[in-house]
């Protein structure tokens, strides 16, 4: 038989305590767990859980992460033109502003670009 959980008065979501979070978010990251699973295990939607991390990340480090992604090597037999772009440095920020910089831009002007979206 399945739980329900009533709640009375004015308020009608739950609030989750920051230990609450910090708890369901190392279960949900362990090694070999799924965020689905735990989820259903607290009865807590995968977004939120989601959502926890990233203001966690957030938080502690100040910075969204970084990924830079290399060329991918070219088959001898492609002509010189390459039809891969080239590497990039992909910043994105707070998951509503994404900034594509190659990695030929001079480092002032990638700088200049940064600071232009007011993250410094």
């Amino acid at each position: 038989m399945s739980q329900m959980t009533l709640l009375t008065g004015p308020e009608r979501r739950r609030r989750w305590s920051e230990e609450d979070q910090c708890r369901i978010l190392a279960a949900a990251f362990a090694p070999g767990a799924t965020v689905a699973a735990v989820a259903r295990q607290y009865d807590v939607a995968t977004s939120l859980i989601y959502k926890w991390r990233r203001t966690v990340i957030a938080r502690e480090t100040g910075f969204a992460e970084v990924v830079v992604v290399p060329d991918e090597p070219v088959a001898a037999s492609v002509p010189a033109v390459p039809a891969v772009p080239p590497a990039v440095v992909e910043l994105e920020i707070a998951g509503k502003v994404r900034l594509r910089i190659p990695l030929t831009t001079p480092p002032t002007l990638a700088a200049a670009m940064v600071k232009a979206l007011g993250v410094s």
